[in-house]
């Protein structure tokens, strides 16, 4: 079969037959390498070893890359089209790095961007199907953006009176040496993640830290319910079914048989 242009691009550019599918499975391994020998040579022990074969095996795959990039501009219809959207940066981003290394010591570690290129090849992975639930999840994040804004408007809000609060109380004696540097405490309290290089001296700092604690605790459940509560309501939509609002609560989801308010007995 000769191998015109027009089956060069499709082998390139689809994924709907042996020849495509075999080209996303080879430039997978060859993403996969490139990333694997990054991430090796920043060991130093391996470096040492054999830092000339890492050096190596990185020409060969920007050279590899450098290839299919150029191949990917002659086989395009729109040259510009490709160079700037999202998987023609990812590509320019993926062989910049080696070149830059030429002139800039230690960017070759930014080859690591190569693993965003592995985003093209998921569809020889067959996971189109999930784009489906990935779109809905993205609905969902969008009506919920609103309430998601007053949440982190309501921590943010927290963090600063708590950290002004244990700035007057403990003071710089015991770390507290700033408002901002006690708004960093109050936001590694309240995330309960608790590095402990900054720590309450004194009973009442202690209590208050307590307090920011277990407040953490409640806030952490928060935007994980206005999320699902969103996703629930997308999904209703999807399926058809009509979000009947109470006009004397606001509530939602009920059925689009309900006659009353399922909280406040309303008529609907």
């Amino acid at each position: 079969m000769k191998l015109t242009k027009s089956r060069l691009a499709h082998i390139v550019f689809e994924s709907d037959d042996a020849a495509s599918k075999a080209f996303d499975v080879v430039l997978l391994i060859l993403i996969l390498g490139s990333v694997a020998v990054a991430l090796l040579d920043s060991v130093a022990s391996y470096r040492l070893v054999y830092g000339d074969l890492f050096y190596t095996l990185e020409w060969v795959f920007t050279v590899l890359f450098t290839i299919e990039y150029l191949l990917r501009l002659y086989l395009t219809r729109r040259i510009a089209g490709y160079v700037f959207s999202f998987y023609g940066i990812v590509d320019f981003l993926a062989i910049l790095p080696a070149f830059l290394s030429l002139v800039i010591v230690d960017t070759q570690f930014l080859v690591v961007v190569r693993a965003l290129r592995l985003l093209r090849v998921l569809r020889v992975l067959k996971l189109g199907r999930y784009m489906m639930e990935a779109s809905l999840l993205q609905e969902a994040l969008w009506a919920s953006r609103r309430k998601i804004q007053i949440f982190i408007g309501s921590v943010v809000t927290i963090v600063l009176v708590m950290g002004t609060v244990m700035y007057l109380v403990e003071g710089p004696e015991a770390g507290y040496t700033s408002i901002p540097t006690s708004m960093y405490w109050a936001i590694v309290t309240l995330t309960t993640v608790g590095y402990g290089d900054i720590i309450p001296l004194t009973p009442l700092g202690k209590f208050m830290s307590s307090f920011i604690m277990l407040l953490g605790y409640g806030i952490i459940a928060v935007p994980t319910g206005i999320v699902t509560a969103e996703m629930s309501a997308q999904m209703y939509k999807r399926k058809g079914e009509e979000l009947v609002e109470c006009q004397n609560c606001h509530a939602q989801n009920h059925d689009r048989d309900a006659y009353h308010c399922k909280y406040c007995g309303t008529k609907l």
